[in-house]
């Protein structure tokens, strides 16, 4: 018995040391958050319903950031924000600000958003159509703007700045508070097993725990909008409660969300706060499961890709068209139609394609995949159904230029589909060759980065 319990003893202190050498010859990681609650009452971004600006916060707003550095020192650095959106003219020169810093290419670099609707406006496209702002509104949103990419710098070089030995885990666990939007009316749910429509309930899970085996972050995903709440407070919506349970939680640690494709997904029933307290204390759940069950080390080899695809753009509207929709039409799609009616009687031309950001990482054998836009839950179906069923998808992220349908979506028109593209301040709908554009890229992004596709 004696000798059975010193090789009991033995394998034990051999885990350990196992667990120790990774993390101290393999994976080091980095993190840190900035408080970006505006200072004062500005506009909000999300609803086209709203009249005014914010009153007050509900609770704070975040930037976050996780800087990463495999065993041979290639780095990879991911952003999450309380925001809307990374739009292309921010998310651009935050990149290029960073690689001139950093020496980080594209591939290198995920700027996810949450997409909470109680968030700030910033400056985008859109903003002369949606948002009704004055011109001191509008100082505002430039004003907070540039501060905001400031931000984002400065927490990339606090990232990297707390590098340390740490150990990488993942897991999926999952949680069914989702549901899609177009299929169901929020009247008429009442089981789960009545949904219609596609849905993807799964809830990605990182986990960097530190060399003496303490939580240091917890990354984590899901695919729904944070329109639960549509008030005048700034908020997190529904993953704002959930990392603030989780911080609660595991003090010391900080909890970074991710948006998934949750373009075509909404939390029902919603518009009141302890919904949202609800949904984020239910997303926690699934988070503390996956975090306290046996989770997937990661060897510390980290690659990544990045690729740039032209989606084509359909026919735009002419003349006679934009003067039908300006006098038929009242809204955002009035705006709009006078908006582009102008640029057409200026004599203005129109971009033929959009540059689509696809981006593959590859973290050990966890697969990871971020494209831009608001992406449809279809394309999380299609591509884990391609890539493998624990692969990790984001939408919303490097840049957040409208909805992007999927094939069945932009056939069946609608919102997502059709109208969409106007409240982003595009001038016309996409091409119904989209999906395949972006599926093909995809794939060939994941398998430049290592991504073994079957």
């Amino acid at each position: 018995m004696r000798l059975k319990y010193r090789w009991l003893v033995i394998v034990c202190l051999l885990s350990s040391l196992s667990l120790s050498a990774i993390a101290q010859n393999g994976w080091k990681a980095g993190t840190a958050k900035i408080n970006i609650t505006p200072k004062e009452n500005m506009w909000m971004a999300g609803f086209a319903s709203r009249t005014r600006p914010s009153e007050g916060a509900m609770h704070d707003l975040w930037l976050k950031a996780l800087a990463l550095e495999d065993q041979n020192g290639y780095r990879s650095l991911l952003i999450t924000g309380d925001i809307i959106g990374f739009f292309k003219n921010i998310s651009d020169d935050i990149r290029d600000q960073i690689a001139a810093k950093h020496g980080l290419s594209r591939a290198q670099i995920i700027l996810n958003s949450s997409h909470t609707h109680s968030g700030p406006v910033l400056d985008n496209a859109s903003l002369d159509i949606i948002y009704p702002v004055s011109e001191a509104e509008r100082n505002k949103i430039m004003t907070y703007t540039a501060s905001f990419k400031g931000e984002v710098i400065a927490l990339a070089e606090m990232a990297f700045r707390n590098l340390e030995p740490v150990t990488l885990y993942s897991g999926n666990g999952v949680t069914r508070f989702q549901v899609n939007r177009r299929n169901n009316d929020v009247s008429t749910l009442t089981k789960v097993s009545e949904l219609k429509g596609p849905q993807d309930y799964a809830v990605p899970v990182i986990k960097i725990a530190s060399s003496d085996n303490q939580l240091k972050a917890i990354v984590f995903g899901y695919a729904c909008h944070p329109t639960v709440l549509n008030g005048y407070e700034w908020s997190g919506d529904y993953p704002g409660f959930t990392q603030i349970a989780l911080e609660k939680q595991y003090p010391g640690a900080m909890a970074m969300f991710f948006q998934g494709a949750g373009g075509d997904q909404n939390a029902l029933p919603r518009n009141t706060v302890p919904l949202a307290k609800q949904y984020g204390l239910q997303l926690a759940a699934s988070v503390t499961r996956v975090l306290e069950e046996d989770m997937k080390i990661l060897s510390p080899v980290l690659t990544t890709s990045y690729n740039e695809v032209d989606l084509l753009f359909a026919k735009s509207p002419d003349k006679n068209e934009l003067k039908k929709m300006a006098d038929t039409n009242s809204g955002y799609l009035k705006v709009w139609a006078e908006h582009m009616l102008k640029k057409v009687e200026a004599g203005a031309t129109f971009p033929t394609t959009y540059p689509y950001p696809v981006q593959a990482w590859k973290l050990g054998d966890q697969a990871l995949l971020s494209l831009g836009g608001e992406l449809t839950i279809e394309y999380s179906i299609k591509l884990k159904k391609i890539l493998g069923p624990e692969t990790f998808i984001m939408g919303y992220s490097n840049d957040v230029m409208s909805y992007i349908p999927s094939l069945t979506i932009l056939k069946e028109g609608g919102y997502e589909g059709n109208t969409s593209q106007m409240a982003f301040g595009l001038h016309t709908t996409w091409d119904s060759s989209i999906e395949s554009r972006i599926i093909e890229t995809a794939i060939k992004t994941a398998q430049q980065a290592g991504i073994s596709v079957p």
